[in-house]
């Protein structure tokens, strides 16, 4: 196999040290949180106090100054053990970013700290019943009061992640909705502001422990200060969603690599210990020549992450590169799940068998973050091939 080269030292004692926090506060705890269909709040506080939250954040506002590749050996070591219920990449990777990247200088004081130490948990809502990759066409809308002092917010949202527990969800809404993309913003929104509420727990196929969630606003009185970014960036919120975009991608890169490998381990160990006709299943040439068929496909696609990941620190990726990971890696993590699945036979559907439950976590990866029909779009449009 190729060494991987991504990884300094320091990156690699980080990794061992979340590992050891994982079989401590996690691991045992999954299965059951599986059954109830959201992680207890405390393991958020206990990350939070190990410095396990937003360690990207400057240390100004409660992070540790790490560079993304902390964040990457995190979300691999999580997807490698299968822990899809934890909602720390999100919540570290995509809801504190747009803080600090677009946020007032209030709003990185107020909420960063809080969103690091785990006191809040963060989530973002862009999906709606009838608008999910076509992020132009929401129809949540957030319309400012006659004198400027506050916006009334209107709307629903779906398939949230963390929304059952979030306590600060940043809204996608349309503060004029005549303007399309030019007239969406992004709110802040608190637990408990009026007219705000949360629908229940969504049952999923797969990721059952992650708390996915319908929210609702009706009236929701939003003081002006809570626009993500001020006054300036009232219609602005397209853009950011765009700029932020490619990270989110390659992230679910990151996760479905780390989870394909992991499924091939498992199911390597599986066949040497699995006997059929008085044989291990090894021993069979089909399962030897479909798992170096998937070992390879999964060290191609890892190569290519990692250069991704490069490329993120450097602030280089573009929206095309990053669609490719995103598409290429989720359709590839789908197909390893299905032959590994097939490779263990009938104890591939149990769901006490790891493999079963990371067959069943890995379908959304291909429709999350923008479909994979999306991504072949936006990497057609980046060829010239637009639709005229």
């Amino acid at each position: 196999m190729i060494e991987r080269t991504l990884f300094n030292a320091d990156h690699e004692s980080f990794r061992d040290a979340f590992r050891r926090f994982m079989e401590k506060e996690i691991a045992p705890f999954h299965e059951d949180w599986e059954e109830q269909g959201y992680v207890d709040r405390e393991v958020w506080r206990k990350a939070g106090e190990n410095g396990f939250l937003c360690m990207t954040m400057p240390e100004a506002y409660g992070g540790s100054g790490a560079d993304r590749l902390y964040a990457v050996a995190q979300m691999e070591e999580l997807a490698r053990g299968g822990y899809s219920g934890i909602g720390f990449g999100l919540h570290s990777e995509i809801v504190a970013p747009y803080i600090l990247h677009y946020g007032t200088e209030e709003q990185k004081q107020k909420y960063l700290p809080k969103l690091a130490s785990g006191e809040m948990v963060g989530a973002i809502a862009m999906s709606e019943p009838a608008a999910g990759s076509d992020l132009q066409g929401v129809k949540t809308t957030a319309i400012k009061s006659a004198d400027g002092s506050h916006y009334v917010l209107n709307g629903s949202k779906t398939f949230i992640t963390n929304g059952w527990h979030a306590d600060l969800v940043i809204v996608v809404a349309k503060t004029d909705p005549a303007a399309g993309a030019k007239g969406t913003s992004l709110f802040l929104i608190e637990r408990g502001m009026p007219g705000f509420e949360k629908g229940k727990r969504l049952k999923k196929l797969g990721m059952k422990a992650q708390d996915t969630s319908e929210l609702f606003f009706d009236n929701v009185k939003v003081p002006a200060e809570q626009l993500l970014g001020g006054a300036a960036f009232e219609g602005r919120g397209f853009i950011c969603l765009m700029e932020q975009l490619p990270w989110e991608r390659v992230q679910i890169a990151i996760g479905a690599v780390s989870a394909a490998q992991a499924a091939i381990d498992w199911t390597v160990q599986y066949v040497k210990d699995r006997k059929v006709f008085g044989q291990p299943v090894a021993s069979y040439q089909n399962t030897r020549y479909t798992l170096a068929e998937l070992q390879t496909e999964v060290q191609v696609a890892r190569v290519f992450v990692d250069k991704c990941c490069e490329l993120v620190v450097k602030g280089e990726l573009d929206t095309a590169t990053a669609s490719m990971a995103k598409y290429w890696c989720s359709d590839l993590q789908c197909k390893v799940m299905d032959e590994c699945v097939q490779l263990h036979g009938g104890y591939g559907y149990m769901w006490e068998y790891p493999i079963t439950r990371a067959y069943a976590d890995a379908r959304v990866q291909r429709i999350y973050g923008g479909t994979n029909e999306i991504m072949k779009e936006v990497i057609s449009r980046q060829m010239g091939l637009g639709a005229r």
